[in-house]
């Protein structure tokens, strides 16, 4: 399955406690990157929080984790 990698640009403070709820679940820090299965559970929670992160397909990088 297709990944993705979520990086979060701008702060969550200041937003509603949903959002930040939500940068929590898809275990964002500020600046950091994480990477996640592409299916529409995690698609829908970054549309929720679209205006926080930034989003980038992961190509060729299958077993890459180090």
């Amino acid at each position: 399955m297709a990944k993705i990698r979520i990086k979060q640009v701008k702060s969550g403070v200041g937003a509603p406690e949903k959002h930040r709820r939500t940068l929590a679940a898809l275990g964002l820090k500020h600046q950091r990157f994480v990477e996640h299965e592409d299916n529409a559970a995690i698609r829908g929670m970054v549309f929720q929080v679209r205006h926080l992160v930034q989003v980038t397909d992961v190509e060729g990088q299958e077993g890459n984790h180090g």
